[in-house]
């Protein structure tokens, strides 16, 4: 048993090393990712934000941890308590789970000892394991308002429901243009194929796909202004209502581990990941140009992380019939629209920065809404104008 623990063991250091890392840095991120909320809230809106603890506040998120901690564990009567103490880790499992597959920095196609920045490297259907192992965090909200036995957690259950089938089916759809002209799965390839000059970015020639992508996703991690399943005017809390204390922070520690995933693909999949213009490839060179090479894919991330942010402050909340309207009657049209593009690109052998021009599609869609609720507009001003309620009085 030691002699065979002895023999693999080159192989499984590095992946218990970067299970480590995920282990550490994502709580952390977590924790910050509040305070980085907080104060590109307090800037949006014009006040200051937290800094009493520590310098410039930065220990504020620490103190709330430790204030969350301390807080009493409160377990209502009503609850189904097996799947009430459940459904938050669930929620956070499934959510980590998913970065198996994914790399945090620079990793070579053909990796094959030492430290890489990926716990399971060269699985030809990386991309297909994390849609699904992803997906199911949707379970942990379902359970989480069926086991608090409330009705408005249950609703806030259903509307998450219906939020991820309907956003589920844009987000692999836009995908698919990617996968067809890098002709793989595996997420190192999808990099790698964008390793030329900046014009080999997904981002440039599938505009539209990281448009429905970006919009998907931002709708499954259940942000402003598609916050729908936690509603606070409608529903009070909606699926988290019952929880406080650490089963509450469970919940949003996996959001956040939500929003550092979608960022992460986000710059794998459309902006070139650890690749910019200027720098040769991290990928199995000096420690130099590896470090470089992480901190640009960390910049990438970043800029993602802080326009998932201003989002959240700069939008108001969609209704619910406008959240589901989006969704069949906008997205998955496109992506459509888009994935016969790339068709008709592949079939006939054309250059795929042709497909740029689909660009116009999210303006000619928003331009048909908007002339759309125009008109529906001056029918309501119409109406309201041209009919007397029975029984109404005209002083004129």
């Amino acid at each position: 048993m030691i002699s065979r623990f002895i023999e693999y063991w080159p192989v499984l250091w590095p992946a218990l090393a970067a299970i480590a890392v995920i282990l550490a840095v994502v709580p952390f991120l977590g924790l910050y990712m509040t305070f980085i909320e907080r104060k590109v809230a307090a800037y949006v809106q014009d006040r200051v934000g937290p800094n009493r603890v520590g310098p410039f506040g930065l220990f504020q998120a620490v103190a709330d941890g430790i204030k969350i901690f301390l807080k009493e564990q409160l377990i209502p009567d009503h609850v189904y308590t097996a799947l009430y103490f459940i459904a938050p880790s669930f929620s956070l499992i499934t959510a980590m789970f998913a970065l198996v597959v994914m790399p945090f920095g620079p990793v070579a196609t053909d990796y094959k000892s030492g430290f890489r920045f990926m716990v399971a490297p060269g699985i030809d259907i990386g991309i297909l394991m994390m849609l699904a192992i992803s997906s199911l965090s949707a379970y942990g909200i379902i359970v989480g308002g069926w086991a608090s036995n409330n009705k408005y957690s249950i609703y806030g259950a259903i509307r998450s429901c219906a939020q991820f089938i309907s956003y589920e089916i844009p987000l692999g759809m836009s995908i698919l243009g990617v996968i067809a002209i890098t002709g793989s799965l595996n997420i190192e390839q999808i990099v790698k194929a964008q390793s030329g000059s900046l014009l080999d970015w997904n981002v440039f020639w599938q505009p539209v796909a990281m448009l429905v992508f970006f919009t998907s996703a931002l709708a499954e991690t259940n942000r402003l202004p598609f916050d729908l399943p936690e509603c606070e005017q409608e529903l009070v809390g909606g699926f988290h209502t019952e929880y406080s204390g650490i089963k509450f922070v469970l919940f949003f520690l996996a959001e956040y581990t939500h929003i550092v995933t979608v960022s992460f693909l986000t710059a794998l999949l459309f902006l070139g990941g650890w690749h910019f213009p200027g720098l040769p490839d991290p990928s199995g060179a000096s420690t130099l140009v590896l470090a470089l090479g992480l901190l640009v894919l960390l910049a990438k991330v970043s800029l993602v992380v802080m326009v998932i942010i201003l989002l959240r402050w700069a939008l108001p909340r969609f209704r619910f019939d406008q959240l589901m309207g989006l969704a069949w009657k906008g997205l998955i049209p496109l992506a459509l629209v888009n994935l016969v593009g790339v068709a008709i690109v592949l079939t006939l052998g054309l250059p795929k920065h042709l497909l740029i021009a689909t660009a116009v599609l999210p303006i000619l869609a928003a331009y048909y809404s908007a002339a759309k609720f125009n008109a529906s507009l001056e029918s309501d001003n119409t109406l309201r104008n041209g009919i007397q309620p029975q029984g109404a009085v005209s002083y004129e």
